[in-house]
């Protein structure tokens, strides 16, 4: 799955705002710091002020912070806050939609539900210590197993180089 790269900007703004603790960081300090423009920052602090994720302080000495610890926040919720996360076919002619439609849907929606799964299990204190792997493997939830892409080994298959004529 790809990802936007509001998401992008979103992971690298809270992750900036976890660095500076409880100190206020203003959204031209952001803009700065990350390259990003400053009315893309503007906007991406909106949405994560809606979801939760970050508390505005207004006023001339205002700026960001996070809303809770980092602990807390998981990167399920910055996805949530960023992404759609509802997949489905679209309808076919006439606005009608196919019949496996139902079925490849439901496969969909379990896809992205297990992808948002594995994400709910790092934290945004995972990612400022730099070390997610490591991180989560104690706090794997109870019956969950580990992501097979963690342990698929080399492929079996390689293709070939392409010929010169």
């Amino acid at each position: 799955m790809r990802l936007t790269k509001s998401t992008s900007h979103a992971m690298r703004i809270l992750i900036d705002c976890a660095r500076a603790e409880e100190r206020l960081v203003k959204v031209a300090e952001l803009s700065a710091r990350l390259g990003i423009t400053q009315q893309n920052v503007f906007k991406i602090v909106n949405l994560l002020t809606r979801a939760g994720l970050l508390e505005g302080v207004r006023g001339r000495n205002g700026g960001v912070r996070l809303a809770r610890p980092a602990a807390a926040i998981r990167i399920g919720d910055v996805v949530r806050a960023t992404e759609v996360t509802h997949v489905e076919i679209e309808d076919g002619p006439a606005g009608r939609r196919p019949r496996h439609a139902r079925g490849v849907n439901q496969v969909l929606d379990d896809a992205l539900g297990a992808f948002i799964d594995v994400l709910d299990q790092h934290t945004l204190a995972d990612m400022v210590s730099g070390r997610p792997a490591e991180a989560v493997r104690g706090r794997r939830r109870p019956g969950t197993a580990p992501s097979r892409a963690a342990t698929v080994g080399p492929p079996r298959y390689r293709r070939s180089a392409p010929q010169e004529c």
